[in-house]
Formats: structure tokens, C-alpha cells, sequence
């Protein structure tokens, strides 16, 4: 007998998350993605029998690791961000925004597997064969070992697969491929999930590389369910602003080697081409110090970059000051210009003020605080910074300077780029500097706001005469 206290089964579940529901919705109450909630099966959960096994288990001792080593793609900051290179047999999840040049930079690694000796196969599902051949033309990549093939079913692609037999297979992309044997259109969770797990099947079963391009959300998010990053073994993140030349690519999970690598690209008519040395592009062509600048050092993975910021402060016009920022935490600067008017003195509140970082590269880090509230400074006094200067150091809202990571590695790349003094936080005064940080770099330290104010005033002497080599930008060793 039922009654209307009875308990009812839950007849949906959330396959981001696993939550149930007894109705379906169309954004998870648990993990609020939209387009997930799914009708449970009516299968009935039944034993498992023993079965036969593909190989038998082994001492580990006796196991070869030659399969799982990264073979080069050509592509120098690619294999940075890689652990060494593509391993036969994995799977490569690369994402970003339209327009930013994944399918171009994949079109190099393909040319490059090609030209190395191996056969790689482009299934495009969003270009025809005579559009990327003409991208083709134009970068310099055709090559007679390099296959395209332009598909939209997953039966058809398999099939070039077995045709080809390449050792390289791009997918661009993953949401415009589609199977027969499910019921859902291209791109919807169903066919993501069926797709990739076919293609992952294929890959490891073949030892072929995969490299999966997938399109990214309005947040940012790889689009699909979140088990298709689980299921691949490396997931890029390509990253890049459409007004400005430079890419940069970062790993977010790699099983064969580090996860917090950055390789950095430069965007030009004949493809992408990669920079081992970028500093170049962050730091403007001037020669003659203004007020308004400051360099700091920024970490990007295991990398060290040194970025140019710039700040102008206006009386504001009207009761309410205008802030504005670009690729710099608006959050974090509204913070420190409090810190500067609390502890610095300085009227920021009748002041619009405007910041931003050259060559178009980010600046989130706590590490940027002290050249961003220098920058502001330097712009409020009117008071031009060195070209020889840098500071780098997190403000607390005490006004504070604090510690921060990897103090010897930012130092090092300032002296080796030619800058002669730092400004750090005072805690670091009692840590070693490493020797290839050069002899020439002065380091000052300051403990607080006030203190890294004060300082300004000493380089008013300085100024006058001092200038940055011009730097450009270095391409990776292999001319990628």
C-alpha cells in the first residue's frame, strides 16, 4: 500500500556530479551546470562474473616504460608545456576561444610529425580540406605524409583512421563529431562523452597520439561534461587576447610530466612561432624613463617574465573616481590604491586612475603589488622610475610587504635581462641569492609602503642617463 508519505526512488541523476533528483531540471541544484541532469536507466543491477583478461599481471620491475616516453613534436614550447613531447598513445585535450589559433598551431605539430617521418591525420568537423590546405600554403606546412580528411560522423573518421594508420590524429574539434548509435545531437553531453571515449579506445589500442581540440564556454569552461578532461591525460588551456600577437598555452593536468608549465607564442601571418625568450614583448621601446612605469617580475608556471606596468592618475572630473584596469586584477588594484591613500599618503580618492601591463601578457599575481602601487606612484608624484628598476613584492592591507615564492629565480631573470636594482621585501634580505642573478643588481629591501615610497624620492638623483637594453623577443632554438 502506497500512501503520500511513501519514499519515492530518484529517477535522475547529474552526470557532472552524480547528485540525484526525482524530477528533472535543467541546472543541477548541486554543481549548477546546466544540461546535465539525465533519466536514470531501468536496468536492474546484476553480478559480475570473473572474466578472461587482455594480458596478465606482472612485477612492475619487468615492465618496459619505452612506450611511455614523449616523443618530440618540433614545436619547442609546445614539448615544454608537453613533459618533452606527444606520447604514443595518449590523449591531448586542447581548448580555447575562437579565432586564438589552435587549429594553426596543430597544423605546425602535424607538419612537423609529418616531416619527422611519421604519417598524421587532420579530421576537421568545422573546415572544408581546401580551407586548411590554404592555411596550409600560407604556414608552410604541406607535406605528402600529412592526411586531411573533413568528417562530421564517427564511424566515417574511424575509418580514415584505418585507412591512414597515422601515428599523429587531430580532431578539430571534438563537439562537431558526432556517432549514429547515440540519440543526440553534435555537442550535446550523450555524443561528447561517446566520441571521446571511441577516440580515447582507438588511441591506446593503436599507440596513436591524439590531440582533441575542444571549444570553451561563455566562462571560460571546456564545453561538455566535465569526465572528458578525467578521461584524457593532458589538458592545454590556449590562451591569447584577439588584439595582441601573444599565445600562451598552459597545462592543467599532464600524467607525463609537470602541470605548471607555460610556453608562449607569437601570432603572425606565417603561423605561430614560438618564444623562448618573450621578455621582449612586455616592455615598451622607450628609452627615456617617465612617471607612470614600473617593472615587476611575474612567474608564469616555471618561468619567469618580466612585465611593464603603467598607470596614469587624473584628477577625476566629477564626485565618483573612475578606475580602470587591463590584465590586471581590478579587485587587487582597488585594494592597493587604499593602501596608498591609508598608508601612503596619497589622495587617490579625488583621482581617476587607469593601469595596465605591456604586450598584452596578465599580471595577477600577489607578486605585482609593489611595481603596481610603484607605477601609480611614480604617476601621482610625477616622478619617472629608472629603466634599471624593478619591484616586485604583496602589499597587506596594513601596508605591509610580504614574502613571496620563488624570490630567487625573479631575481636572477632581472639581472640577466641588465636590471641593476630590485626592490623585495626586507624578509627576503637574509636569503641567498643565486650566482647567475649577476653581481650587478642591487637589491633593496622594504618592509613596508611608506618605505618603498620613500625610496622614490632617491631615484629622482638616478635618473637622468640611465636606459634598459632594448630587448626583443628570442625564438625557440628549433626556429619554431
Amino acid at each position: 500500500m502506497s500512501g503520500s508519505g511513501a519514499a519515492r526512488t530518484p529517477a535522475f541523476r547529474c552526470t557532472e556530479c552524480g547528485a540525484t533528483s526525482l524530477r528533472w531540471v535543467g541546472r543541477c541544484p548541486e554543481c549548477q551546470a546546466w544540461g546535465t541532469v539525465l533519466e536514470l536507466g531501468t536496468s536492474t543491477r546484476k553480478a559480475v562474473a570473473p572474466s578472461a583478461v587482455s594480458a596478465p599481471a606482472r612485477p612492475i620491475g619487468e615492465i618496459s616504460a619505452e612506450d611511455a616516453r614523449a616523443r618530440p613534436t618540433g614545436v619547442g614550447e609546445l614539448d615544454r608545456v608537453l613533459g618533452g613531447g606527444l606520447v604514443p598513445g595518449s590523449v591531448v585535450l586542447l581548448a580555447g576561444e575562437p579565432g586564438v589559433g589552435k587549429s594553426t598551431l596543430l597544423l605546425e605539430v602535424a607538419h612537423r610529425f609529418a616531416e619527422g617521418g611519421g604519417r598524421a591525420l587532420i579530421v576537421t568537423g568545422e573546415e572544408s580540406t581546401a580551407q586548411v590546405r590554404l592555411r596550409a600554403e600560407r604556414t608552410g606546412s604541406v607535406h605528402p605524409d600529412l592526411f586531411l580528411a573533413a568528417e562530421n560522423d564517427l564511424g566515417a573518421l574511424l575509418t580514415h583512421v584505418d585507412t591512414v594508420s597515422p601515428g599523429l590524429l587531430v580532431v578539430d574539434s571534438v563537439q562537431t563529431i558526432s556517432s549514429s548509435a547515440v540519440d543526440s545531437g553534435a555537442g550535446g553531453v550523450p555524443q561528447i562523452r561517446a566520441v571521446a571515449a571511441a577516440l580515447i579506445a582507438v588511441a591506446k589500442e593503436r599507440g596513436i597520439a591524439t590531440v582533441l581540440v575542444g571549444h570553451v564556454t561563455k566562462d571560460g569552461g571546456i564545453a561538455g561534461p566535465r569526465v572528458l578532461e578525467h578521461l584524457v591525460d593532458v589538458v592545454l588551456h590556449f590562451e591569447g587576447d584577439r588584439h595582441s600577437s601573444l599565445r600562451l598555452v598552459r597545462a592543467t593536468k599532464n600524467r607525463y610530466g609537470a602541470s605548471d608549465e607555460v610556453g608562449c607564442f607569437e601570432m603572425r601571418e606565417d603561423g605561430m612561432i614560438g618564444l623562448s625568450d618573450p621578455s621582449g614583448l612586455f616592455l615598451s621601446d622607450r628609452t627615456v624613463a617617465v612617471p607612470g612605469t614600473c617593472v615587476t617580475i611575474t612567474v608564469e608556471g616555471r618561468r619567469s617574465m618580466v612585465t611593464e606596468v603603467q598607470a596614469l592618475v587624473t584628477r577625476a572630473a566629477g564626485t565618483t573616481p573612475r578606475r580602470a584596469v587591463s590584465n590586471l586584477d581590478s579587485s587587487r588594484v582597488a585594494m592597493l590604491l587604499a593602501v596608498l591613500q591609508r598608508h601612503g599618503g596619497l589622495p587617490m580618492a579625488d583621482h581617476d586612475v587607469y593601469a595596465a601591463t605591456v604586450g598584452g601578457i596578465s599580471a595577477h599575481e600577489p607578486a605585482a603589488d609593489l611595481g603596481i602601487a610603484i607605477a601609480v606612484a611614480s604617476a601621482m608624484r610625477e616622478v619617472p622610475i629608472p629603466a634599471t628598476v624593478c619591484a616586485i613584492g604583496e602589499v597587506s592591507l596594513s601596508g605591509d610587504i610580504r614574502r613571496i615564492p620563488h624570490i630567487g629565480r625573479r631575481l636572477a631573470e632581472a639581472g640577466r635581462l641588465g636590471f641593476t636594482t630590485a626592490l623585495i621585501p626586507a624578509a627576503h634580505v637574509g636569503d641567498v641569492v643565486p650566482p647567475n642573478a649577476g653581481e650587478a643588481i642591487r637589491v633593496v629591501p622594504v618592509a613596508s609602503m611608506g618605505e618603498a615610497l620613500t625610496s622614490l624620492g632617491d631615484f629622482k638623483t638616478i635618473v637622468g642617463g640611465v636606459r634598459r637594453p632594448t630587448l626583443r623577443p628570442v625564438r625557440s632554438p628549433d626556429g619554431s
